[in-house]
């Protein structure tokens, strides 16, 4: 495989919860400025015509992510009215939890942890990992695809990360950009703490480390050709695997799986 599997601040049970948070508001600004919701919307439309799914299970949300806006354009542009959505984390932000749960009749946000590698073949519905796949090691991705597919769920993998490059200028070029980036795009998150600001323009922890993951998501990108790997050891007849990229602001990859009796 190309990808290799260097640490992430956010994966990190030491990490404290308040940094991941900040970081994690960020993730669903840049979202918003790269147009995901859009884009993403098409594949998730497709999906659940496929399955015939009306609930979607989306796994390591963070803050939120950009499944909200989906779901807001689902709505809009799609006609489907009656799609429910559960957002779930492993280290659940809570504050986002308690603010989806009592304002959002179609949104539920699980405050306890919920392990993407050890789903329940009751939860029923589309499974989404949206920018969260590469946080998994090969063992752990190949498991998450086995489970939906012996599950018969269906499932979409979406990541706006790009391991294309050579892995030593990847890390070189995009950490400092990222970082600078992140100093442009924090007056866009909300809610806003004062731990968001001072923890960026004063004491700039929360660019270092946000540059730091988002540089390293880069070379942990499965490509195209390590998803033929994880794939090829696990397809049986009655499922299909289907993956590819699709333009827009920047090159974004999905992969989703489907029972094939849909």
């Amino acid at each position: 495989m190309k990808r290799i599997h260097l640490f992430e601040f956010e994966d990190s049970a030491w990490f404290p919860n308040w940094l991941r948070v900040c970081m994690t508001r960020l993730i669903v600004v840049m979202h918003r400025l790269m147009g995901t919701s859009e884009e993403l919307a098409k594949i998730i439309d497709r999906a659940l015509s496929a399955s015939g799914k009306t609930k979607i299970i989306d796994l390591c949300s963070g803050s939120g992510g950009p499944m909200p806006d989906v779901l807001r354009v689902l709505e809009e542009q799609y006609n489907r009215k009656n799609i429910e959505l559960t957002l779930s984390d492993l280290y659940p932000n809570l504050e986002a939890a308690e603010r989806f749960n009592s304002e959002k009749d179609n949104i539920s946000y699980e405050s306890q942890s919920v392990d993407v590698t050890k789903i329940a073949a009751d939860h029923h519905g589309l499974r989404t990992m949206i920018c969260s796949f590469h946080h998994m090691t090969p063992v752990q991705a190949k498991k998450i695809l086995q489970s939906a597919q012996n599950d018969q769920a269906p499932i979409c993998i979406f990541e706006i990360s790009d391991n294309s490059a050579p892995i030593l200028p990847a890390l070189l070029i995009s950490f400092p950009i990222t970082f600078l980036m992140c100093l442009f795009i924090t007056p866009l998150a909300r809610p806003m703490s004062w731990q968001q600001l001072v923890f960026t323009y004063l004491i700039p922890i929360i660019p270092i480390c946000y540059a730091w993951d988002g540089s390293v998501s880069n070379v942990r990108t499965y490509t195209l050709k390590d998803l033929d790997e994880l794939i090829n050891d696990i397809q049986i007849p009655n499922y299909t695997w289907e993956k590819g990229t699709i333009g827009g602001r920047m090159k974004k990859m999905y992969l989703t799986g489907m029972p094939s009796g849909n």
